[in-house]
């Protein structure tokens, strides 16, 4: 199902920020739209994961522990990691409300990477300022 792009930015995603536009609508054409029932449980901590998310409508959980430690709305998005890696999900996140997400696979995300080379670059640039970022946090709260 081709998803209805309402607002949709994803340059505002830090694994995409450094797309151009043509580059953008390659990956929302990978994209579709899912819909999900309040309860659904989305993804599972400690499984592993292998899609990414972008809320469109609704309102979700994110739970680490048992512990809710976020709540998401349209805009907001997670699993991202999941479609560079094989790794366990870090946290649980539900649907609190009826949702209309638009959704990615890895094997989607791998197929983007081929049909757009340069992506490769620009989403290794990203990595690298995210964890940059990452590492000024770390260093700003040893020296305080």
């Amino acid at each position: 199902m081709a998803p209805r792009m309402h607002n949709l930015d994803l340059s505002k995603i830090w694994l995409f920020s450094t797309c151009s536009a043509r580059e953008l609508r390659t990956v929302q054409r990978a994209l579709d739209e899912v819909t999900a029932r309040a309860g659904t449980v989305l993804c599972e901590e400690g499984t592993i994961g292998r899609e990414f998310f972008f809320i469109v409508e609704g309102r979700a959980s994110v739970r680490r522990g048992g512990r809710k430690v976020a709540l998401l709305g349209p805009g907001d998005y997670f699993g991202e990691l999941a479609l560079l890696d094989r790794r366990p999900r870090s946290a649980t996140v539900s649907a609190d409300t009826d949702m209309v997400l638009l959704h990615m696979n890895q094997r989607d995300f791998y197929g983007l990477l081929e049909e757009v080379p340069p992506l490769a670059r620009k989403l290794l640039a990203a990595m690298a300022d995210r964890l940059r970022d990452a590492d000024s946090k770390v260093s700003a709260l040893i020296s305080h």
